[in-house]
């Protein structure tokens, strides 16, 4: 008997988790399409906003918004010159007690002493290196001083090594011996890697017996070395940002205290082989801190360091470069400087850019993002709903589609059923058409002893009610492109109508034919996935005249449908078509453009087709020109406000298609 073992599974993503949800990410992202934005714009928004009704997930604006808090923060920690500061009153201190000692003593040598003392120079680090052979009278002054030393020693290690402070912490005198084999081993290992003989192994090696120096657990050479120049470079900075007095007294007090520790020649390798292996970390930059309180060497490197991560994590979250993308921003920085949460964020919006394209709903083309027609299909009903949101309650429902699966209205009698054929099916017929047929193919004298077979449907068999043929419509949706169109703040409002119509035509009322027409200096037939990112023509001329005459086109592939034209413009026209097919700009309206455009409304005339003008503009020209054509065609004129264009047009549409021939 097989045994079976159940747990969890752990072969990649769970097979059975239901599909991420993305509805609302491309809702949000929608509304800004709509609102007439291209999809990546729209796509960048969403990002930056984050997730509507996601608790807790934040965008990139609001982690933007606390690394800039955290800045502001880290430059009121305090001062630069602490250390020196710090120094300064620690060899006051000394030195006061070294004169109380001597004071009462009134021999020459103490007088000689004083003298010494009397003539140390103003400079920190000069006095501290003419003290380093004086032989102190007072205990407790020969403590202060190597108290002194002991906090150089510490602070300006910390300042290149993190955590070196509490390492020496001890004062475990085999400490700074370690503290040397240890540099001597690091730049070995540097070198060794610049001839391209190093290895995963050496590190290994060296960090199993260095590793309490670097408490940021770096797992190979780039990472140590990556985090060593970027404390090195702060503390370049820190010493940039001093004024040119401090600046020379740090530097000479860090030179003198690495020489006292017998560093000095190994930190100097170090320095020149971290800046020529991260030469882009800014070195000799300058940061202005604001805080009172002093710090130490080591602490304002660290504040630094921080300043600088924080600065390059404000540049990636800003994505306002060329080519941004989520995976610029490194997660290791975003970890350290605002915690797991914000992580865990930034993990939401690259997953919400990921699935939005593993689902279908995005795709790029030669670099640019565009979205496919299963997007243009939930955004052309989210489009739609908004249109109905404003309609009438008493008018509501009446887009409805009824007698689905119809054709028209029953006239009594049934023939064989055709593919694609939607009528309702003849039950009746079609099951007698099998038991017929099975009578006829059965042997006649049957075995008693064998059992009737049940009815056999064969394709053959089926039958459909027949109907009368319900009138289909042609429509025709032209919609002004021109530049004026963006100006006037009106192209929104054309966008969300022109999908909301094409929606409406194709879910309620599959069986008519619509074509989205833009025209602006040409006009051209607009595709449904080129309608989400479409974008206005910033050229001369509203060629209404090549519009009617694409319209035509179509409405002459249909004869037998129902003719609904409907124009969205907000200017007369200023271009017509020459007979060499090249459009010709005018303004105003020249003889020939209105003659031309009026022949074509003749000829919509003609046809049985009435023009219907959203006007989106009340230019004298403009309301002269519609009037004309009201009067030569028979249509009607609207001047709706631009919120409420989809109403107007998607209510004229169901009108007409209610009242068809």
């Amino acid at each position: 008997m097989s045994r079976y073992r159940y747990g969890a599974y752990h072969d990649g993503p769970d097979p059975l988790a239901p599909p991420y949800d993305v509805r609302d990410a491309l809702d949000a992202m929608g509304d800004s399409v709509l609102e007439g934005n291209r999809p990546d714009d729209a796509l960048r928004e969403l990002l930056r906003r984050g997730l509507p009704g996601a608790e807790g997930r934040r965008g990139l604006d609001d982690l933007l918004r606390q690394v800039r808090d955290r800045r502001r923060e880290l430059r009121d920690r305090g001062r630069l010159d602490g250390t020196l500061e710090q120094a300064r009153a620690l060899l006051d201190t000394a030195i006061g007690q070294e004169r109380a000692e001597l004071f009462p003593d009134p021999s020459d040598e103490a007088r000689l002493r004083e003298a010494e003392l009397d003539t140390l120079p103003r400079d920190t680090a000069q006095a501290i290196r003419r003290l380093s052979d004086y032989e102190w009278r007072s205990p407790a002054a020969r403590q202060t001083f190597e108290r002194l030393k002991d906090l150089l020693r510490r602070d300006v290690l910390d300042a290149q090594f993190q955590g070196m402070k509490q390492a020496l912490q001890s004062q475990d005198p085999q400490m700074m011996e370690r503290v040397k084999d240890m540099m001597a081993a690091l730049n070995e290992m540097l070198d060794k890697d610049a001839r391209g003989e190093h290895t995963q192994d050496d590190f290994d090696r060296f960090i199993q017996q260095y590793g309490d120096f670097f408490p940021d657990q770096p797992q190979n050479l780039d990472e140590l070395v990556d985090s060593l120049a970027r404390r090195a470079a702060a503390m370049d900075r820190l010493l940039a940002s001093l004024s040119p007095e401090q600046r020379e007294e740090l530097a000479g007090l860090m030179q003198q205290t690495l020489q006292d520790a017998g560093l000095a020649m190994e930190m100097s390798r170090l320095n020149d082989a971290l800046r020529a292996r991260r030469p882009e970390l800014g070195w000799g930059g300058q940061e202005r801190m604001t805080g009172d309180d002093p710090l130490g060497v080591g602490d304002a490197t660290t504040a630094l360091a921080e300043l600088a991560d924080l600065a390059e994590l404000e540049a990636a979250l800003g994505q306002d470069y060329p080519g941004a993308r989520l995976d610029d921003i490194d997660e290791a920085a975003v970890r350290r400087a605002l915690g797991r949460q914000a992580v865990d964020d930034l993990a939401e919006l690259r997953r919400i850019e990921k699935e939005l394209e593993r689902q279908g709903y995005l795709q790029r083309k030669r670099g640019k993002l565009e979205l496919t027609p299963k997007a243009v299909r939930r955004l052309g009903e989210t489009a739609l709903r908004r249109v109905f949101s404003q309609l009438e309650a008493g008018r509501r429902g009446d887009h409805d589609q009824r007698d689905a699966g119809q054709a028209g209205e029953l006239t009594g009698s049934s023939r064989e059923w055709r593919f694609g054929d939607e009528q309702p099916l003849d039950v009746v017929r079609t099951i007698g058409n099998a038991v017929h047929r099975g009578a006829m193919e059965r042997p006649a004298a049957p075995s008693p002893h064998k059992r009737a077979n049940g009815v056999r449907l064969t394709v053959d068999d089926f039958e459909v009610h027949e109907t009368e043929r319900r009138t289909a419509a042609a429509v025709c949706l032209l919609v002004d492109l021109s530049y004026s169109m963006v100006l006037r703040g009106t192209w929104a409002a054309a966008k969300q109508t022109t999908l909301a119509l094409h929606t409406l035509v194709t879910s309620k009322y599959p069986q008519d034919a619509i074509q989205i027409i833009g025209f602006s200096n040409y006009a051209r037939v607009l595709h449904p996935t080129e309608m989400t990112g479409l974008d206005w023509d910033m050229v001369q001329g509203t060629n209404l005249h090549h519009a009617l005459m694409i319209a035509g086109r179509h409405l002459d592939k249909h004869p037998d449908f129902e003719p609904i034209v409907l124009v969205v413009t907000d200017g007369e026209p200023t271009a017509h078509l020459r007979s060499d097919g090249r459009s010709m700009f005018d303004y105003p309206p020249s003889a020939d453009t209105l003659v031309l455009t009026m022949a074509e409304v003749d000829k919509m005339t003609r046809r049985g087709a009435s023009l219907n003008v959203f006007m989106l503009a009340d230019d004298r020209r403009l309301v002269s020109f519609v009037e004309e054509v009201a009067r030569r065609n028979g249509g009607r004129v609207f001047a709706p406000d631009a919120e409420r264009l989809g109403e107007y047009v998607v209510s004229d549409y169901l009108r007409v298609r209610r009242g068809r021939r």
